[in-house]
This record gives structure tokens, C-alpha cells and sequence, in this order.
């Protein structure tokens, strides 16, 4: 049996998504909440809204973008914290924040502690966030299908800080993501490298059939989609619009950090 959320509905959040190696260079936390204001203002009632990338990808673990003295398997740290004063930054404007980790091998509950630990007293902090393309991978972008077990888990070790956190898991393939327990999750898709609109649409549309009833999230503005949306005058709105139209459990936007400089000027 499937367990479905309860009648809950949560509001869109509109934003974008941000991490160390992303942009060309990083203006600062300002410019960044600049950029989730801009979003939100595209979509009635939509709050502003960030995926913030605390953990990447290094070898075959991850480095956590805050310094710590412990040594633990597949996971190190860098000198500087990388996050607080963009969180403080967002805590003042009320924004809703999900703070992401690209594990490799290191074991994600051991990654949420760690995080929550730091960043659980910011209250933008709206939850946490797993890509799993990067979930037991190393050089190739795929991942390890998340199970049942694994879901539950996390979940519970994020809520272990704050019981009403969530947990989002993102890929593009709905295989990657066979879980069964709904409840307090977000399914995001990152697909890119589509022909058209019209393709990503198709395709996105299947993924919130797919989760249906769960809330969805999608990532948009990718490089290699610009040839098409490129074209358009105001390409978060025209895809975000056309996206809320199809896919009626979408809860989130997110324009990619790739592009962000040049759709949203400093």
C-alpha cells in the first residue's frame, strides 16, 4: 500500500539553486536573495525559495562546505563556512530554505547530523535534500536507487532536529526514487537537454503524474536548454508558468545557478 500524503497542501516556493562551482563567480548572499525575490514575484503567492548545496561531490565522498575537526569516512571539510551569513541573510527575509548534499559514499544520516547540527537553528531552514545522481556515484552522474528503508531513515534523522522538516530527492529517472512512504517528501527532477518546451514538458508532466498526489519541484534553466528558452522574453516565467499549468502538484521552481548570472543580472 501506497501511503499518500494527508490533505495537507503546501505553498509553491519559486527561487533557485545554489552552489560553490555553479555560477561563473559568486556576487553574494544579497544578490542571491535578489534572485529568489525576482522568482517569487513571477508566480502569484509564491514564497521565496532555495535549494542551498552545503555538501559536494570530492572523490569518492563529499566535502562539507564548513569546517569540523572530526574525521569521518568519506567526508571532509573546508576551512571557511560557506553558508552562515547567506543563512542569516535569509532568515531576515523569511525565505524558505533546503539545504542539499551530493553524498558519493558517505552515509547520508551521518551527512544530515552534521549540517543540522550547524544550521538547524535557522529558521529559513525549511529541510534537507539528497541528489541522488550523485548517491554512490563517483566520475559518472547516475547514482543508486533509493529504497524504502533508506527514505524512512533520512527522514527520521532530519526530523530527529525538527519535526516538521521534509526531505526532498532529486534524479530524473522515477526509477532512482522507488519509495513508498510520501509523507513529508518532495520528488525534484533535474532533467535537462531538451529539444523544446514542449519536450520538457512532456516529460516533466509524466514525472508529476508519477508522484501524484506528492508534491513535485523542478530545476530549469539549464545551459543546454538554452537554444530554446533562450528565445523567450522572460524564460523563469514562461516555463514556470507553463509548468504550474500542466503539472498541478507542482510546489517548486528552481532556476539553475548555471544560468543565474545572466538571467538575473547583478
Amino acid at each position: 500500500m501506497i501511503h499518500l500524503p494527508s490533505n495537507k497542501t503546501y505553498q509553491l516556493g519559486a527561487g533557485f539553486r545554489y552552489s560553490h562551482y555553479g555560477p561563473a563567480y559568486n556576487p553574494g548572499a544579497e544578490y542571491w536573495a535578489g534572485v529568489g525575490k525576482e522568482m517569487a514575484l513571477r508566480f502569484p503567492m509564491a514564497k521565496p525559495e532555495a535549494i542551498w548545496i552545503v555538501s559536494r561531490l570530492e572523490g569518492e565522498g563529499t566535502l562539507l562546505t564548513f569546517p569540523d575537526e572530526r574525521k569521518l569516512p568519506n567526508i571532509s571539510f573546508s576551512h571557511d563556512d560557506e553558508n552562515e551569513s547567506a543563512l542569516n541573510l535569509f532568515d531576515q527575509l523569511n525565505f524558505h530554505i533546503w539545504l542539499q548534499v551530493e553524498p558519493g559514499k558517505a552515509q547520508v544520516g551521518t551527512l544530515f547530523d552534521l549540517i543540522l547540527e550547524r544550521y538547524a537553528h535557522h529558521p529559513c531552514v525549511v529541510g534537507v535534500g539528497v541528489d541522488i545522481e550523485w548517491h554512490y556515484s563517483e566520475e559518472k552522474a547516475q547514482g543508486s536507487p533509493v529504497s524504502d528503508d533508506e527514505a524512512s531513515r533520512w527522514l527520521s534523522a532530519a526530523r530527529a532536529y525538527k519535526q516538521s522538516y521534509r526531505l526532498f530527492l532529486k534524479h530524473w529517472e522515477t526509477s532512482m526514487i522507488p519509495i513508498q512512504q510520501w509523507e513529508g517528501m518532495l520528488f525534484m527532477d533535474d532533467s535537462q537537454m531538451f529539444s523544446s518546451m514542449d519536450d520538457m514538458m512532456l516529460e516533466f508532466a509524466d514525472w508529476g503524474q508519477h508522484f501524484s498526489p506528492a508534491p513535485v519541484a523542478f530545476q530549469i534553466g539549464y545551459p543546454a536548454d538554452k537554444p530554446w528558452w533562450g528565445e523567450f522574453s522572460d524564460p523563469a516565467k514562461t516555463i514556470g508558468d507553463a509548468l504550474l499549468a500542466r503539472i498541478p502538484n507542482t510546489s517548486g521552481l528552481f532556476w539553475v545557478d548555471f544560468t543565474a548570472l545572466e538571467v538575473f543580472p547583478p
